[in-house]
C-alpha cells in the first residue's frame, strides 16, 4: 500500500516550499515500513515534484520573472553551477537550497524532459536508499 503522506511530503519539499521528506522516511522507517517500498514512494514524490519545478521554469517565464529577492539569489547560484558543470549538475538537484532552483533553471533553459527525469531520479534515488541504509 502507498504512503500517501510520505509521497506528499516528498512532492511538496521538492517544490520551492519547504519540507521534511527525510525526517518522515526515517520516522516510517523506524516504525518498520518496507524499505524498499518507503525510498520508491519518497523517490517518486520527489521526483514529481521536480518535475512541477522544472515545468514552472520551462513554462512559467513570467512567473518565473516576478520572483522574490532570496529566490533570485537561488537561482542565480543555481545558473552558476548549471553553467560550470551542465547536465550532471541535475544529480544534485536532491541538495537543499540550490537543488529546487536546479530544477526551476533546467527548465528555463529547456534541457529535455528525458535527460532530465533519468539525472534527477538517479540523484534522488540514491539520497534516499543511502538515508535508508544508514537507518
Amino acid at each position: 500500500m502507498m504512503d500517501w503522506t510520505l509521497f506528499g511530503s516528498a512532492l511538496l519539499s521538492s517544490t520551492l516550499f519547504p519540507g521534511g521528506s527525510e525526517a518522515l522516511l526515517i520516522y516510517r522507517l523506524n516504525q518498520g515500513a518496507d524499505p524498499l517500498a518507503s525510498v520508491a514512494t519518497a523517490t517518486a514524490g520527489n521526483v514529481l515534484g521536480s518535475l512541477i519545478t522544472y515545468g514552472m521554469g520551462r513554462f512559467g517565464r513570467q512567473a518565473v520573472q516576478r520572483r522574490s529577492e532570496k529566490t533570485e539569489q537561488n537561482i542565480e547560484r543555481a545558473e552558476r553551477w548549471f553553467t560550470r558543470f551542465g547536465r550532471p549538475s541535475l544529480l544534485l538537484a536532491w541538495l537543499p537550497v540550490v537543488g529546487d532552483p536546479l530544477c526551476l533553471v533546467a527548465g528555463l533553459l529547456r534541457v529535455g524532459v528525458g535527460s532530465f527525469l533519468l539525472l534527477v531520479t538517479l540523484g534522488k534515488l540514491a539520497r534516499y536508499a543511502a538515508l535508508a541504509w544508514f537507518v
